[in-house]
């Protein structure tokens, strides 16, 4: 083996377990017990850290090229190696131009070419009139097709009408491709007050839980209708996950995740004024947090992503506190898997729980069949992660661009000491040489990539 981990804890798909991990080429090319394998180098971990595999996070907005004032490739893969996230796909919008046709994607791959520390694949969008660009971009190996149904904050990424909506569908399900629906529902939030001032009950009104209810109810009945595969992003209303279950119970292909920031944060304790906790689909109320908790146990939802959607701090509006002037999104990907397993453990589920929702649900909704595991053929991927180690998130010494974060001063379980990718270690405290590829989605083999371009 070129490398041998002893672990006397390691999350495996069978479970928590001592094990040794034997990697070659990259790769994983045996899982033993603890004494078992030799290498030309051996990592032995500690007692008190955990091997888990490489976290998966499908949800981030790296806003490059374009704004790479808000973040940027080199900034993003650092601070995802630094929170155990060894793979990321980029979402379309935020970036100039949107990833709407196969020029723009060509774009975006060289802007992240040679500054990604991370592997890191690619969503394109769905917008009106670009059907014509749905099948090229998915030939192209983008993983699916993200839509928003109301406006999306930024004008150059349009929102689709029922009509483009169903259009869309009916397209992607010609070639089994996958639409992923920002839910919320303009019309619904069209009749609710309009926010302006510090108040944070007050935005909560303006994005009521009717608006995602409504939107999800839509977006089921169309794929019941068409076929279509669809994932709801970053839910947040309790409310729809029956409607979920009675969907996917029907034979109705859809997933659907929740994020860090709906799990661990609660509308009551956010004070006026303090923008840095806006997002949409919004923050809500204790109750509703502990029904997402239970759809996680229940299986309902199938993954955990950060949304990370980070700005520069001028438009999180500070000055002001003014919740409708103020960008909506939240900065989490560097502790993203701190701040879910200080939540998951005071309820009492398990690191297996994590590695499930946060590397191997997100992987397989992707189609990434060698990644998100510590399984024989997999790619090397890892996070050294010290579950018992408490700190408090500082701002200033995150590896984001801005130091913007809701979760400022939160204390936190559990520390990432080290991430390794395809069989290296990344270089967590200090910028080195990047060597993540890019990825792009699969057909029957694992692992497919089209490398940097």
């Amino acid at each position: 083996m070129d490398l041998v981990f002893r672990a006397p804890r390691a999350v495996t798909p069978d479970g928590e377990r001592s094990c040794s991990v034997g990697v070659s080429g990259g790769r994983i090319a045996a899982v033993e017990d603890y004494d078992t394998l030799t290498g030309d180098r051996v990592v032995e971990l500690r007692e008190d850290e955990v091997l888990l595999p490489g976290l998966v996070d499908t949800h981030v907005h790296v806003n490059d090229p374009g704004r790479s004032d808000w973040e940027g490739f080199d900034t993003a893969t650092r601070a995802a190696a630094a929170g155990g996230v060894t793979t990321l796909v980029d979402m379309p919008l935020n970036s100039l131009p949107p990833t709407v046709d196969v020029t723009s994607l060509d774009v975006k791959r060289r802007a992240a070419e040679g500054r990604i520390a991370v592997d890191v694949g690619f969503w394109g969008g769905a917008v009106p009139g670009n059907r014509g660009e749905l099948r090229p971009l998915h030939d192209a190996g983008v993983f699916g097709f993200k839509c928003f149904l109301l406006h999306s904050g930024v004008d150059e990424f349009a929102p689709l009408d029922e009509a483009g909506l169903e259009e869309a569908m009916r397209e992607l399900a010609a070639f089994d491709g996958l639409l992923i629906v920002h839910a919320e529902d303009a019309e619904t939030i069209g009749g609710a007050p309009a926010v302006h001032g510090r108040s944070y009950a007050d935005f909560l009104g303006s994005r009521p839980r009717a608006a995602e209810n409504t939107a999800i109810a839509r977006v089921l009945d169309l794929a019941r209708r068409t076929g279509a595969r669809v994932h709801i992003l970053h839910l947040a209303s309790g409310d729809a996950v029956p409607m979920l279950a009675q969907a996917r119970a029907d034979g109705v292909r859809v997933t659907a995740e929740t994020c860090p920031h709906y799990l661990s944060f609660v509308a009551e304790e956010i004070r006026d004024g303090a923008t840095e906790f806006k997002c949409c689909p919004p923050i809500r109320e204790a109750g509703n947090r502990e029904e997402l908790w239970r759809a996680l146990g229940d299986g309902v939802l199938d993954c955990v992503v950060t949304d990370h959607s980070p700005c520069t701090p001028d438009l999180k509006r500070f000055d002001s506190g003014d919740f409708g002037d103020a960008w909506g999104g939240i900065a989490g990907l560097q502790v993203g898997l701190p701040a879910v397993w200080t939540g998951a453990r005071s309820r009492g589920f398990t690191l297996d729980d994590v590695v499930r929702w946060m590397a191997q649900g997100p992987a397989e909704q992707v189609g990434l069949s060698g990644k998100g595991r510590i399984a024989v053929g997999c790619d090397a991927d890892f996070a050294v992660f010290a579950p018992d180690e408490a700190f408090v998130v500082d701002r200033t010494r995150l590896q984001h661009r801005n130091p913007v974060s809701a979760y400022h001063e939160r204390a936190l379980a559990g520390v990432v000491r080290a991430s390794w990718l395809r069989g290296r270690e990344i270089a967590l405290d200090h910028p080195a040489e990047p060597f993540g590829e890019f990825l792009t989605r699969e057909e029957s083999t694992p692992s497919v990539r089209s490398g940097q371009h």
